[in-house]
């Protein structure tokens, strides 16, 4: 059926009295969320009901479709303007794969998860996978992503002394001025930011109905990034705490650390590691006792070369309880730990595989060495197990572990064992640029961080702007066409379990600042300077953006700082300090207003979503389930939209009516309510420049006003 047979067809549709004699496509739904399949997330061999939706009285018949079998489904009920139909399988220990066919006279088409189709589209199927589930308390989990570094100081005595050590070029040092902006090259230089200061905060963080809080890496590292791992079994102390100081800082001509004695003594004494231990775990419990989870940063594909096992900076060399690294003693019991290819020429050097050819990331060799194997394995069960209890990881570049995607897969599938048989409800997230449907099988990982099926998209269509602000295209901002194909098309890649626990950002540590991303300023700041990053920024833009972010299936995570107005332009720029003191006061309270919003109404963890009416700059869609229906309007145009809503297919009735939560616009924002009534199956609402809204469907009660025009 090509566009225009489509749009004569939609034109002819009759809402008079709901009765639709011509067939009604966009009646047609399913999905995977518990509304269509109950149970969603089945044990192997239980029963499980999946529903098809379609308008009342309206089609002959609807199969269900998987593999060879096509199964006739059995009309179930009729209720408002709809039609259900349901059929009862049994599913095995393997996926099930399934998709409807519809018929109704000559005319025939297919459903699955991109929606009505004409021809087959098996790609697109839908999928259960029994025995598979995420954790119900990452649903729609509101995340807060910290760099421990950049967040607070709240203990003065852990900082990071000036000549501490010395690192890729240069000497460590401690910066004075909190809101000092990150030098280009600022890897070595430390704000002071630490657990405590983390502590201090958390009646901050559960004010702005934090959830769940998740760490860039903390473990011992040289990085303020923390990327390269010197030792996975202890938190940095600098982060903890520090007990048994002393020594002296590093000589200005001693370049291989073996005179810094005391940054040796910081981070090898076994009394200053346990007592980093034991605060964190201590930092765990309080965030359990508030009912706040905690998610750390797993970097298990390479490690640092000041890494214990490597030794490359001879930091562990002379110290007690150490063996000696591969890089020091070519007869090192980690020399398989890691690839070096001048097999037969000593010393070393830096011939050894690293991530991307930095060699200051050497990369982990885990198909030569069962050891390394084993070891990894047991980082991912202890920290997710007593005393510590963390309840997930974070899995960084996991797509990039070992040297062949066979090993990788084998990998991921063990790792899922451990740390599920250490703790069941625990989480396990991973970093993934593109298609990750090979990972969501239900045996590796749990979700991914959204870029695809979130961020991406979501950035195009609100600014135009490539996630970096390396780009500025004027034909994505406001594309809608782009904006549903590519949300649709990778949203098909999650299995509803891993959707719904998603990583949804505006920004993290790798990308620009959202709100920088709202002036169009292409570049980064080594050319632009910092203030080009706060230049011309648009906070109605942003403010739309996190309306997406809390309607929008998954889990809202905000970039520590976004809520306070943080600018910056990508890494290092993105990693500003949090401007205590200075926050946009009136951006965190619409943050807080908008995760409420997210954390009192289900639907917006578990329900449905169909777009519903979308063009240039314009968007909307419903989030619905049996019990509970919303709208979300977006104008993100540079002048006032007509919208004239088909609410009904959110499963809205005539005899209901919608309450404004929110409308956000270029002046502001309010959470005053507005009573809009539902006229042929339709809302019509105006919406003025770059605003968006959000209205909730109420059958019984409604504030005491007149309802806004019907026209």
């Amino acid at each position: 059926m090509d566009s225009n047979q489509l749009e004569r067809i939609q034109r002819s549709w009759q809402y008079v009295m709901r009765m639709r004699p011509v067939f009604d496509m966009e009646a047609l739904f399913s999905d995977e969320t518990e509304n269509y399949v109950m149970p969603m997330e089945p044990e192997p061999h239980e029963t499980v009901t999946i529903r098809f939706r379609t308008a009342k009285n309206n089609v002959d018949a609807v199969y269900f479709i998987s593999g060879a079998d096509r199964l006739i489904m059995q009309f179930e009920e009729s209720l408002g303007d709809f039609d259900y139909y349901k059929i009862e399988i049994t599913v095995g220990e393997n996926p099930l794969h399934y998709y409807f066919e519809i018929q109704t006279g000559k005319f025939r088409c297919f459903y699955n998860k991109r929606g009505v189709s004409r021809n087959l589209q098996e790609y697109y199927a839908f999928a259960l996978v029994p025995g598979f589930k995420t954790p119900d308390w990452a649903k729609g989990a509101v995340m807060y992503q910290i760099m421990v570094d950049r967040f607070y100081n709240g203990d003065k005595s852990n900082d990071v002394e000036d000549r501490e050590y010395f690192y890729i070029g240069d000497h460590a040092s401690g910066v004075k001025d909190w809101n000092k902006r990150p030098a280009y090259m600022g890897i070595r230089e430390f704000y002071g930011g630490d657990l405590q200061g983390v502590m201090d905060k958390l009646d901050y963080l559960q004010d702005l109905g934090v959830e769940v809080i998740y760490f860039n890496p903390i473990f011992v590292s040289p990085s303020n990034h923390k990327y390269d791992i010197q030792d996975y079994d202890y938190i940095d102390p600098h982060y903890g705490k520090i007990v048994s100081d002393g020594g002296q800082v590093l000589e200005p001509w001693d370049k291989d650390n073996t005179h810094a004695t005391k940054y040796i003594k910081r981070v090898t004494d076994k009394e200053n590691l346990e007592a980093s231990n034991a605060f964190f775990a201590k930092l765990v419990e309080e965030v359990h006792n508030r009912g706040m989870k905690i998610i750390l940063d797993g970097v298990f594909n390479h490690c640092g070369s000041f890494n214990k096992w490597l030794d490359r900076e001879r930091i562990y060399e002379n110290q007690p309880g150490y063996e000696k690294g591969a890089y020091i003693d070519k007869d090192s019991p980690y020399r398989s730990f890691f690839k070096f290819n001048n097999e037969h020429e000593w010393p070393y050097n830096a011939y050894y595989d690293g991530w991307w050819g930095h060699d200051t990331l050497p990369k982990l060799a885990y198909e030569e060495s069962e050891k390394l194997y084993e070891y990894i394995m047991r980082i991912a069960g202890k920290w997710v197990s007593p005393p510590f209890n963390v309840d997930g990881w974070r899995l960084d570049v996991a797509a990039d572990l070992g040297f062949s995607n066979e090993y990788n897969h084998k990998f991921w599938k063990e790792f899922r064992k451990v740390v599920k048989k250490a703790n069941p409800d625990a989480l396990i997230l991973a970093e993934h640029y593109g298609d990750a449907g090979m990972w969501l099988k239900g045996d590796e990982w749990d979700t991914v961080m959204n870029y695809d099926a979130f961020m991406e998209p979501m950035t195009w269509f609100f600014t135009g702007m490539e996630k970096h602000s390396d780009e500025y295209r004027e034909d994505m901002l406001g594309n809608h066409e782009n904006f549903v194909g590519a949300m649709t098309h990778h949203m098909s890649n999650f299995l509803a379990p891993s959707l719904q626990v998603a990583m949804n950002e505006l920004s993290n540590h790798d990308h620009s600042r959202f709100l920088t991303r709202t002036n169009h300023c292409v570049g980064r700041v080594a050319n632009l300077g910092y203030e080009a990053a706060e230049n011309f920024i648009n906070k109605a833009v942003l403010r739309e953006a996190v309306v997406m972010q809390m309607t929008w299936p998954g889990a809202p995570t905000i970039y520590y700082g976004d809520e306070a107005g943080v600018c910056g332009f990508t890494d290092p720029d993105n990693r500003r300090t949090y401007p205590w003191g200075q926050e946009d006061l009136e951006l965190i309270q619409y943050h807080k207003d908008m995760i409420k919003i997210h954390k009192e109404n289900p639907v917006l963890t578990h329900g449905s979503l169909k777009f519903l009416d979308s063009r240039r700059h314009c968007l909307s869609y419903g989030r619905f389930s049996a019990d509970e229906q919303m709208i979300v309007i977006f104008n993100n145009s540079d002048g006032q939209q007509e919208f004239s809503i088909p609410v009904w297919q959110a499963n809205i009735g005539n005899a209901d009516r919608l309450l404004r939560l929110v409308l956000t616009d270029e002046n502001g924002y309010t959470m005053e309510p507005l009573v809009y009534d539902i006229c042929r199956g339709s809302v019509n609402v105006t919406m003025s420049r770059t605003s968006a809204m959000i209205l909730k469907c109420v059958k019984t009660e409604w504030p005491d006003q007149e309802p806004g025009e019907c026209f």
